[in-house]
């Protein structure tokens, strides 16, 4: 049945299949949003350690679904792979630089005789949540505004500017996108805590996180406002499906929503849950609510990836030559790869499954002070 595909129905299926998991990793960003509060919410060693031990046992989780997204586009969009990693290296290389720093942080934090201390790798994990997921934002933030890229006859890449996707960071829509998944990453962070954590006789440390969550939503405002605002707006880039050319066309994002009225629903239901979320848990003192913002977050991705791709846009526009702009259709893999993979896709079940289980039987009782006894309880995650 599946080797009956047409390549189109397999192209598309599998930007599907990688939206999902890019999703999935924005979800994940609550163990980086946590990184960033712990000076914040920790006080004293106990409380550190309280929040350390509770991200620190899903931290792999993160770092492997990034590298299952990459590995995921790598396979099935050989080309944008090429390309981005290709010419944007810089990009891609400070922001593995954040999460190899982030592993090591997890590993020496408490190691005896440490060389830079606990603060010194305190630093690390706040660095990996907070300009780690800023530049990752700023990089999706290419798929709507472009890049800096010119393709040959070859498929050769030739980067126009010497920074090599850093000058992403040069556009406040991409910035507003990399502060909105930092902010709202903290929401998620401090709200994972609240539903991980014991606060008995800890009440003012369950205040503070409380609190975190509705600060960091309202400083997330502003800059999703940006977000939305620029996909209402901007300019887009459009292919022509008959002929292949790429055009400019004035308030293309907004045509892609309202075209695909699913689409619309799902960023709609998705920033509801988000609110809701810090509604129910500043309001009603709900402990649960990561599970809502999580699902969320996940919508809201998706929406932001099938508004890049979809209805006849190029998910990965060049500015520097409209035609080299990479869509889904001229970026996939061969129709007999992708019908590989796709028997192969059929593990993700079992394997999401069997991460379910892990992740109920580490988190069915809550993390007590009693477990965070120093050193030895750091290196339980």
């Amino acid at each position: 049945m599946i080797g009956s595909l047409d390549h189109s129905t397999l192209q598309q299926l599998w930007w599907v299949l990688a939206s999902v998991v890019g999703s999935l990793f924005l979800f994940l960003t609550f163990v980086q949003g946590g990184q960033t509060l712990i000076w914040q919410l920790g006080k004293n060693d106990t409380e550190k350690s309280l929040i350390i031990n509770s991200i620190g046992r899903k931290w792999e989780l993160t770092f492997t679904t990034l590298v299952l997204f990459g590995g995921a586009l790598f396979a099935a969009f050989p080309k944008f792979y090429a390309t981005s990693f290709g010419g944007a290296y810089w990009v891609w290389i400070a922001i593995l630089f954040t999460f190899i720093v982030q592993a090591v942080s997890f590993e020496y934090r408490k190691k005896p005789g440490n060389l830079l201390g606990a603060t010194g790798y305190e630093l690390f994990l706040f660095i990996n949540g907070a300009v780690g997921i800023l530049l990752i934002g700023t990089a999706v933030g290419t798929f709507f505004t472009g890049s800096n890229f010119i393709l040959n006859e070859y498929n050769f890449v030739r980067w126009t500017n010497p920074l090599r996707g850093l000058e992403a960071a040069g556009n406040i829509f991409n910035v507003s996108l990399g502060l909105f998944l930092v902010f709202n990453a903290r929401v998620l962070g401090a709200l994972y805590l609240l539903n991980n954590i014991d606060f008995s006789g800890l009440d003012d440390f369950r205040q503070r996180t409380r609190d975190a969550v509705l600060r960091n939503f309202l400083c997330s405002l502003p800059f999703l406002l940006v977000v939305v605002a620029g996909l209402l707006t901007m300019k887009g880039f459009n292919v022509d499906p008959v002929t292949g050319k790429v055009d400019m066309v004035a308030f293309k994002y907004l045509k892609n929503l309202l075209a695909m009225p699913q689409v619309l629903v799902l960023l709609l239901a998705g920033l509801g849950l988000v609110i809701y979320a810090v509604k129910q848990t500043m309001t009603k003192q709900k402990e649960n609510g990561i599970w809502f913002a999580g699902i969320g977050t996940v919508l809201v991705g998706l929406a932001v990836f099938f508004t890049a791709a979809f209805n006849n846009t190029p998910f990965y526009p060049s500015k520097a030559d409209l035609q080299s702009s990479l869509t889904i259709y001229n970026a996939s893999s061969s129709h007999y790869t992708l019908t590989a993979m796709t028997y192969v896709a059929f593990i993700i079940p079992v394997v999401l499954a069997y991460i379910a289980y892990v992740w109920y039987q580490m988190d069915r009782t809550k993390l007590e002070a009693s477990e965070v006894s120093g050193q030895e309880a750091e290196e339980n995650y």
